[in-house]
């Protein structure tokens, strides 16, 4: 609907330059917006508002001639000039039951592909292998993979990109504390079972030992130049880290694979390519014995300009460098027209840093997007950075584990009758749907407090509330008998109730636009959540299995039905399983 409105302007200010009502030259930004207030229409825009200036008109004035200018269509039943210039829209009955209907009839709910699609490269998850994953990696896998999977949704051309860190001083560590286990014959793969263990050792022998330390720094610089026994080394233990996070990645039904990996290592022989591109540019300064760009927008505590450190004294790169050849590598090879970073607001300055150099040293075409999706950190009740009870980093295997296992006793207690395997089964499902809602529905760009009490409530915006609800329709045509899928007769929406249902329900391309275009998985959360709500009421107050007109009854099934793949369809853009029962 709102984009049919759109497309209605769109032909309008054409039709007013040709009559040269308006400049040749104008360009509007054409914005429609749902109203709040119903008797205000359905829809309003401010064109008239925009425009006015380069017309040379009064705003209502221009408001009037839109109107009239305004091509015929059978989805608009009136419209109204409201305040200084505003223009309401008010859409026709038939308009919307025609649109509920092509929704039901389509497997992907009407909503429409892009007319081109992007190639969009989503940097996402990226934990360094030296440990197990831990709640602060949560954040970017989830909230990336929704949005990865919201813009295929929409016909873009995406490619996955998990950066993992597998390179750098600690693996120096970590490869001389495998070589003493290979001298005594210890098991390499039973010690890297618990990464954490593992990692721990290792630094304390780093820590305590200076021929540890000194072999330590050894093997790193073998392990840059290429060294064969060391690299063999060295992929083991990625290997191992590697089935570690596909492990989590499974069990959080996140889509990435190992085929997506793209690690801090991949860029290592185009790093010296980033340090000659940018000296031969004259970009590059030496400061102190390391090698930096200084960029005249980044400036520090009194006014002193900021580095951004490309080559460290001794000839060590950074992350900086690798994030350059990343930039490089996704323009060049890649073709992005859009690269997202799904990494935590600390590193604002860093990429904001990244971005400007890039675009500066034609490292990205300057029509490509580069974009810095931050996220807040999870925090614990306490008010600080989550930690488990022993005051350490919480392992994510560990967080699904007990969320599973609360959503198992809690599915229990209200079902002590059910068959053990399928309480599993739903418990497994909740408990997971439970962790990464808390997370989703919560804005990106603020933290937030991670508590198994009010995630696995079936009250509010949480995962059992919504996996109930649907649950809740899939119980009313099992109780009928019949096929959500093949439903008859026409939708009519007679009472308010199945008005705001049928509202509501077609406001669901507006959530997935904003997911994709602003990268905010609680934009769709929050319209899933209301999209309950709507339903509860509707259903209170319309009975659809009892009554004696059929035409009502296969009305609100079809609008139940609809409801449903709506509510199963928004969950699986979330990364969210359904059930049939609870």
């Amino acid at each position: 609907m709102k984009e049919n409105i759109q497309q209605l302007l769109e032909q309008t200010v054409d039709i007013l330059k040709q009559e040269a009502i308006l400049p040749q030259d104008a360009t509007p930004r054409i914005q429609v917006d749902r109203t709040k207030d119903k008797s205000h229409g359905d829809f309003a825009t401010n064109l008239a508002l925009m425009t006015a200036k380069p017309a040379g008109k009064n705003p209502r004035e221009l408001a009037q001639l839109i109107c009239q200018h305004l091509p015929d269509s059978s989805v608009i039943a009136k419209t109204e000039i409201a305040g200084p210039g505003f223009i309401n829209f008010f859409v026709a009955d038939n308009a919307l039951t025609d649109q509920l209907e092509a929704a039901y009839q389509d497997a992907n709910l009407s909503i429409s592909k892009v007319e081109k699609s992007q190639t969009i490269v989503v940097d996402y998850s990226a934990p360094n292998l030296a440990k197990e994953m831990h709640v602060g990696h949560l954040r970017s896998a989830i909230i990336g993979d929704s949005v990865v999977r919201t813009l295929e949704f929409l016909g873009h051309k995406v490619i996955r990109q998990n950066h993992v860190g597998d390179w750098g001083t600690q693996f120096g560590m970590l490869l001389t504390y495998m070589e003493r286990l290979q001298q005594q014959d210890g098991e390499i793969s039973m010690e890297l079972h618990n990464l954490e263990q593992f990692y721990r050792a290792a630094k304390k022998c780093f820590d305590e030992d200076e021929s540890f330390s000194t072999r330590a720094r050894e093997l790193v610089v073998k392990l840059q130049s290429g060294d064969a026994q060391c690299k063999a080394l060295w992929q083991q233990f990625i290997d191992i880290s590697l089935s570690h996070c596909q492990d989590t990645y499974d069990r959080l039904g996140v889509s990435l694979t190992r085929e997506d990996v793209m690690a801090e290592s991949a860029y290592n022989d185009m790093l010296a390519g980033v340090v000659d591109s940018l000296t031969e540019q004259g970009l590059l300064v030496e400061n102190d014995g390391a090698k930096c760009v200084f960029l005249d927008q980044f400036k520090g505590k009194n006014d002193e300009p900021l580095p951004i450190i490309i080559q460290k004294t001794g000839g060590g790169f950074l992350y900086a460098t690798t994030d350059m050849a990343a930039t490089r590598y996704r323009n060049d090879v890649l073709n992005a027209d859009r690269v997202l970073y799904f990494v935590d607001a600390r590193q604002s300055l860093h990429f904001q840093q990244i971005f400007a150099l890039a675009k500066k040293a034609n490292f990205a075409r300057e029509e490509m997007s580069l974009e810095h999706m931050a996220f807040g950190t999870v925090m614990g009740e306490d008010g600080k950075p989550f930690k488990t009870r022993s005051g350490e980093v919480a392992k994510l295997a560990d967080l699904l584990t007990e969320a599973q296992q609360r959503a198992f006793d809690l599915v229990k207690s209200k079902n002590p009758d059910m068959d053990s395997a399928l309480l599993k089964e739903i418990g497994d499902v909740v408990g997971i749907s439970a962790v990464k809602y808390a997370d989703l529905s919560k804005a990106r760009t603020s933290d937030y407090t991670f508590s198994f009490d009010s995630m696995l409530s079936f009250e509010g915006n949480t995962a059992p509330y919504i996996l109930y609800a649907y649950t809740r329709v899939s119980s009313v045509f099992a109780k009928a008998g019949v096929d959500a899928n093949n439903l008859q007769g026409q939708f009519s929406l007679d009472t308010e109730q199945e008005k705001a249902l049928g509202t509501k329900l077609m406001q669901f391309s507006d959530a997935v636009n904003n997911v994709a275009s602003k990268g905010l998985p609680h934009v769709m959360c929050t319209y899933l959540f209301e999209l309950a709500g709507t339903f509860s009421s509707f259903y209170e107050a319309c009975p659809i299995l009892v009554g004696e007109d059929e035409a009502v009854k296969q009305s609100r099934l079809k609008l139940a039905a609809l409801t449903a793949k709506t509510l199963k369809q928004g969950l699986s853009l979330l990364g969210i399983d359904t059930l049939e029962r609870m």
